[in-house]
């Protein structure tokens, strides 16, 4: 079955996968709204099905002109940047709602492709999950105003390459601490909850570069701090799996980057660590929607 093939067979099955995707989505989230105090205007689901569906279009569509993943960056990158930015300017964890309806609606049309298919297409949806998931712009807006020689730039730029590498050693240490965790979506060994495990840790290590490269913890307290205690609980990621986490992101972080940079970095690590301490988590849910309705 050739490109035009199988981006058709997506696209016909994409309404009725938008949909099943927005159920799972509510299903899973549709209680957060009240608890966290996010204003419920902000959630439109008919808005964000449309941008989702919109943006799986444009992917497929240029799966089917045989673009590859890595170009599929420079000609969507910006439209996938516009999204994120619509969503997480306001509240930024809206943007959770927006990313487990692109996961969903891409796990329905999955489960619509044979095995060789869904090898051809995965690197497409993690393109796309990337860029919605992750601060990627930002993280390039903020990395352009450093000067060329600057070792806050120079130590993202050692980081960023291995960083698939990184947290894919990571989940695998985790793994072998957690034998038999069991996430909402099932087992961390589970090809499904590995994948997204793996993402998660290349986000907290772009989170980490933005942080380094604006001097500042604020992407951390704003954005990727709300979010996890808006999603974790409800994924049954419980916060000790996080603290272990972040413990064996910085063992690898020692073990591939040079002194320099590991230098630089650990200040902003070791208080992302404590950000994500339970101590902080138990007392962090009402406390979040309070600060976010300040600011």
């Amino acid at each position: 079955m050739g490109r035009s093939d199988v981006a058709n067979k997506i696209l016909r099955h994409l309404n009725r996968a938008s949909a099943l995707g927005w159920s799972l989505t509510e299903a899973l989230l549709a209680d957060e709204i009240p608890r966290h105090g996010i204003a419920p205007e902000l959630v439109d689901p008919w808005e964000i099905s449309a941008e989702v569906h919109r943006l799986y279009t444009q992917v497929f569509q240029a799966y089917a002109d045989g673009e590859t993943p890595q170009r599929l960056s420079v000609l969507l990158g910006a439209e996938f940047g516009r999204v994120r930015q619509k969503y997480t300017t306001t509240d930024p964890r809206v943007i959770g709602f927006v990313s487990m309806q692109f996961h969903y609606t891409g796990q329905q049309l999955l489960e619509r492709l044979s095995t060789p298919e869904q090898g051809l297409v995965s690197p497409y949806l993690k393109v796309m999950d990337d860029h919605l998931y992750m601060p990627l712009r930002d993280t390039y807006e903020a990395a352009a105003t450093h000067d060329l020689d600057s070792p806050s730039l120079i130590a993202v730029q050692h980081l960023l390459p291995v960083s698939t590498a990184i947290a894919k050693s990571v989940c695998d240490l985790v793994i072998r601490f957690y034998p038999d965790y069991k996430t909402y979506s099932g087992s961390l060994r589970s090809p499904q909850v590995k994948t997204s495990s793996i993402r998660d840790v290349e986000m907290f290590q772009v989170y980490l570069c933005l942080c380094v490269l604006e001097d500042s913890i604020r992407s951390f307290q704003q954005q990727l701090f709300p979010l996890c205690v808006m999603l974790y609980p409800q994924l049954n990621v419980q916060w000790e799996l996080v603290q272990d986490m972040l413990k064996v992101l910085r063992w690898e972080m020692y073990d591939r980057l040079d002194s320099k940079a590991v230098q630089i970095f650990l200040p902003h690590l070791l208080a992302l660590t404590e950000m994500f301490s339970p101590e902080v988590f138990q007392n962090s849910l009402p406390d979040v929607g309070r600060g976010l309705e300040k600011g």
